[in-house]
């Protein structure tokens, strides 16, 4: 079955191109083949970061959103990668609505999963609740707990959403924090994570011995959680 990944989770600075980009490095050093599709006109991190394998898509175009099944379906072997800008999420609805795209892991072998990147802001925990109100059982979830921004979840086990989602079958992720510094340092190259990790010519960053240690422990880690995720 061909699988779209959406990421999401609608509120800004919650970390969903990082997750993009951690997913994009995860299927190239797994050997997955991939294609990305970047919905972030303004900060558009797969065709920042995986030029190589992503391309733009405009969400308020139905035209340009049907790319994304499309590609799915020409090649069920591939995954379908879509980094989405904040506040995309209604213009989404509508099209996956219009288009019955729900429908298509029945009538087309193609399953939709929706990435919920979050912090620990009870503005996260309202949007998680919408979406799992709105689509219920008929969407494939993977809630992202992103301690980049916030390593406490209080307000989301206290309301009760994460057992909703668990109920709907969501998988969750845990996303450690990694040094903010370095993190700047990566970005401020444009270098993948492989790159840093490696302190290749690509990454030009000049990551010290203890600094590239720290990249790839983070991403050993992220990639465990991956694994359990079955992406």
């Amino acid at each position: 079955m061909a699988r779209i990944h959406l990421i999401g989770g609608e509120k800004g600075g919650v970390g969903k191109s990082l997750v993009a980009r951690l997913l994009a490095q995860y299927f190239i050093d797994r050997e997955i083949p991939f294609l990305g599709f970047d919905a972030d006109k303004s900060h558009g991190a797969l065709m920042r970061f995986y030029s190589g394998y992503a391309s733009p898509v405009v969400v308020d175009r139905y035209e340009s959103l049907d790319t994304i099944v499309e590609a799915a379906a020409a090649d069920p072997e591939r995954r379908v990668l879509v980094d989405l800008a904040a506040q995309s999420h209604e213009p989404l609805v509508r099209w996956m609505e219009d288009s019955s795209v729900l429908d298509l892991d029945d009538e087309a072998g193609i399953e939709l999963r929706y990435w919920h990147v979050m912090d620990s802001g009870r503005d996260s925990v309202d949007l998680l609740r919408n979406l799992l109100d709105r689509f219920g059982s008929r969407l494939g979830y993977v809630v992202v707990l992103n301690q980049v921004r916030g390593d406490e979840f209080a307000i989301l086990d206290e309301s009760g959403e994460r057992r909703h989602a668990l109920d709907l079958g969501a998988r969750f992720v845990t996303l450690r924090r990694l040094q903010e510094g370095l993190m700047n340092r990566i970005d401020a190259r444009s270098a993948s994570f492989w790159a840093a990790a490696n302190n290749t010519a690509e990454a030009g960053v000049n990551l010290g011995i203890l600094e590239r240690q720290r990249v790839k422990t983070w991403l050993r880690h992220a990639y465990t959680e991956l694994d359990q995720a079955d992406v």
